[in-house]
């Protein structure tokens, strides 16, 4: 053979193949600058990989992706949403143009980027490219007012804090975009308020019932929108609040007051308690920030606290932050020893101020009230009378304030009161400075003149008021709308 034909053969060959090889080149320079293109706008400044992958043909769902994204049930996931979100889309409130982000999971993302929203990732814990990124619920990874839409899911139904995730939410929205979530709760007034109450910067625009992926069950879906960018405030600095209507409906199902005055109260107490409608049983209670018990005149953590509180009051599974307001000193020190409660070593007033309080209790009781302190009670002798007993001078503290301070809205707060008398003091000054509407359920016992255990047939002179008064006390405050029950 000819050295000469097999030279001009091999430089042929290689030329072929580098035609070849720059041809392919020029195809792939060529379909990236049509990616970038179709991107666009559509592309996140914080993920641009994830967003040049993110295009028109992905409603195919050719997406590389772990197994699982591939499975039936999967597929099925992808389906329901993009059937729930086909129905925002066609109403403007998403748009192919959209930067999306999902909080429940990457099914959602992958059904916006079928219906060709080519910007929609997912957030999780562990980034799982192109569909989801990382991130948590207490930061998520993008800029405030950088979203056009948010697809919750029933992320703020799983979530261990959902007031964190729903303020991060919130964040990352721009004025006027829209935040959907479902969720098996906001079924009654209480709670829909409450989840509302996370969100103050948005409105909510509608709420329809849907059925759930396995069909057997049903959600319930809701569009807000963004009004602001700011909060648009509570009512913990509102001094003319309104309790609301979700409150009003929960009274409907409460235990009715007794009319009539009890002979023997703790008999009655015993009796009663059993009757008690508490609210976490009428409503759900999950969308709150923080979970409160605040006992007003605490005495011993035994008393009321370790006895009735954390054994028997149904809680939903929540920890609650625990506040002890006690001024009689003979119970400070074993509060030391108790986690989760705070002492707050002060009488419960008006106004901050040093008031005297006489330490005798029910007649026939003076010495063991000396002994360990339990008869410590008035704040100030009736109008006309003087104390009898020993006298002790303890600092107090604007209560109604201090509340206002310490718990908002977003909250869940339950209170018991059993100061002695000065609940008719205490009461209407939480309505006059609208703290009221920051307490949930409060649990009352209202002091009067009571018939007397060691004197048959006489009234204490402890008291000036009678049980018609206490009554109207608890009336006025149902009619206002607060879930209140007679305690004694």
């Amino acid at each position: 053979m000819d050295p000469s034909r097999c030279s001009c053969s091999a430089r042929a060959l290689l030329n072929r193949a580098l035609l070849l090889a720059v041809a392919a080149l020029a195809l792939r320079l060529l379909y990236g600058a049509f990616l970038a293109v179709s991107a666009g706008a559509n592309a996140w400044s914080l993920y641009p990989a994830t967003a040049v992958a993110a295009t028109a043909a992905r409603r195919t769902a050719d997406v590389p992706s772990p197994e699982a994204w591939r499975t039936r049930q999967w597929r099925r996931a992808v389906e329901y949403h993009a059937a729930l979100l086909a129905d925002h889309l066609a109403q403007g409130i998403l748009a192919p143009a959209s930067r999306a982000v999902c909080l429940g999971g990457a099914q959602e993302a992958l059904a916006m980027r079928e219906l060709g929203v080519a910007a929609a990732v997912a957030v999780h814990k562990k980034r799982s490219p192109p569909l989801v990124v990382a991130g948590h619920d207490t930061r998520l990874p993008f800029n405030t007012n950088s979203v056009d839409f948010v697809f919750a899911g029933r992320a703020l139904d799983t979530a261990k804090r959902p007031a964190d995730l729903a303020t991060e939410a919130a964040r990352i929205l721009k004025p006027q975009a829209h935040l959907v979530l479902l969720t098996s709760s906001a079924t009654d007034a209480y709670s829909l308020r409450s989840l509302q109450a996370l969100l103050p910067a948005l409105r909510l625009l509608r709420s329809r019932q849907i059925n759930a992926q396995d069909d057997a069950s049903t959600l319930r879906e809701l569009v807000f929108q963004k009004i602001t960018s700011s909060s648009t405030g509570g009512t913990a600095g509102n001094n003319n609040c309104s309790i609301g209507d979700h409150k009003l409906q929960l009274l409907k199902h409460a235990e009715p007051l007794i009319q009539e005055e009890p002979l023997k109260p703790w008999i009655t107490l015993k009796r009663n308690i059993n009757n008690i409608r508490y609210l976490p049983a009428l409503a759900d209670i999950s969308f709150k920030r923080r979970y409160v018990y605040i006992d007003v005149g605490a005495r011993s953590y035994g008393s009321s606290i370790g006895s009735w509180f954390r054994k028997h009051y149904p809680k939903q599974n929540h920890t609650f932050q625990v506040y002890a307001i006690e001024a009689d000193p003979a119970f400070h020190s074993e509060y030391a020893a108790k986690k989760g409660v705070t002492l707050l070593p002060y009488a419960a007033w008006v106004k901050n101020d040093t008031l005297k309080f006489e330490i005798n209790g029910d007649p026939g009781k003076e010495e063991e009230a000396k002994a360990n302190g339990r008869g410590m009670g008035r704040i100030r002798p009736a109008a006309g009378n003087r104390m009898s007993g020993e006298v002790r001078s303890v600092p107090a503290f604007d209560f109604a304030e201090w509340l206002k301070q310490t718990v908002t809205e977003q909250d869940y707060v339950v209170m018991k009161m059993d100061v002695e008398g000065t609940e008719f003091d205490l009461i209407p000054r939480l309505f006059d400075t609208g703290a009221i509407c920051l307490v949930d359920e409060l649990f009352l016992e209202c002091h009067y003149n009571r018939w007397q255990k060691c004197c048959p047939g006489e009234r204490s002179p402890k008291y000036e008021n009678t049980y018609e008064e206490c009554l109207d006390l608890f009336s006025s405050l149902r009619e206002s709308g607060v879930l209140v029950h007679q305690w004694w």
